[in-house]
């Protein structure tokens, strides 16, 4: 016999209750948010050439512009900003050909009338400049003095290439339809005349080809040593979101995390290759023995390894100009 009438059995729930009902069920956990792989590789990703150009808002009139191209059979992207103002469009760095920025001018198009009016040449490689002749005439184009030979090579071989006529040396301050734009150099990394682009009241900052997220560091006319410090010099800016000038545009926070690995390869690629340097090896020799860990996997590891441990040796041997 129970002794306290009011104590009941509830079986269906599994528990014990004086004189309550049952809660009801818990909710099912809803499903975690898929996270995009830290890859360059877009079919890692979940992504077919079909997926781009892809355009990201990263601030109220900030754009990213991804798109593919091609390194022997490898796929990954090259990233372009553009910023809209009342006043016009900037933006910070081409493609790589005629075709490609063509697109992305169309591409802008889509979003506003505002012309495009000043177009940052912060690396003077072809695959962020090879297609500035698509760009409308009357365009200002922005130089470091360092690139300024570089794009006069270029033109050279490409007429419809323009050259720059505004040159800088350390920075300069832009404002655009009430927006302030800080276009900064903050040392010799990826090439010698690589700019920045700041835009310090939205604060994202695009660091075109000195940040190459999960792309193995390219270093045909680096600088490595003098990259790495250009690199933690941005950093200090503390900018909210870091764009890459390869690789993909994620989360303001992977950004942040990606530029850390970014500095960290750079670090693991300059460390190897002193060593094997130390050890008195040809770059041949190195080549075959260097070990540079996860960066084996990273995408263009095929093209650029040896390019980037011959650069370090040169460095080392004093021969970089």
């Amino acid at each position: 016999m129970l002794r306290n009438p009011t104590l009941v059995l509830v079986l269906a729930s599994g528990f014990f209750a004086c004189g309550a009902p049952a809660p009801p069920p818990t909710p099912e956990a809803e499903p975690a948010p898929e996270v995009p792989a830290r890859t360059a590789d877009p079919f890692k990703r979940g992504l077919t050439e079909a997926d781009f150009p892809r355009i990201q808002e990263l601030a109220p009139g900030v754009y990213s512009y991804e798109q593919l191209r091609a390194a022997g059979e490898e796929l990954f992207t090259t990233v372009s900003m553009f910023v809209v103002t009342d006043e016009g469009v900037l933006v910070a760095d081409g493609q790589g050909n005629f075709e490609e920025t063509a697109l992305m001018v169309e591409e802008i198009g889509k979003i506003t009338d505002q012309p495009i009016t000043h177009v940052v040449v912060a690396s003077d490689h072809g695959d962020h400049t090879a297609g500035n002749g698509a760009f409308p005439e009357g365009v200002e184009y922005i130089v470091h003095e360092n690139s300024v030979a570089p794009m006069e090579r270029m033109h050279e071989r490409i007429p419809e290439i323009p050259i720059p006529e505004t040159v800088i040396s350390d920075r300069m301050d832009l404002t655009l339809g009430g927006r302030t734009v800080e276009i900064l150099f903050l040392g010799r990394a990826h090439t010698g005349g690589d700019l920045v682009v700041h835009l310090p009241e939205e604060s994202v900052l695009f660091l075109s080809e000195t940040y190459l997220h999960r792309v193995y560091p390219a270093m045909r006319s680096a600088y490595p040593t003098e990259w790495l410090a250009m690199l933690r010099r941005a950093q200090e800016i503390d900018a909210r979101v870091n764009i890459p000038g390869h690789g993909f545009v994620d989360s303001p926070e992977v950004l942040r995390e990606e530029l850390q690995v970014a500095i960290d390869a750079l670090e693991t690629v300059i460390a190897e290759s002193t060593r094997l340097h130390g050890m008195g090896l040809t770059p041949e020799e190195a080549d075959e023995q260097a070990d540079f860990g996860d960066l084996e996997t990273w995408s263009l590891r095929e093209s650029q390894r040896g390019m980037a441990l011959r650069r370090v040796y040169m460095e080392l041997n004093g021969e970089l100009p």
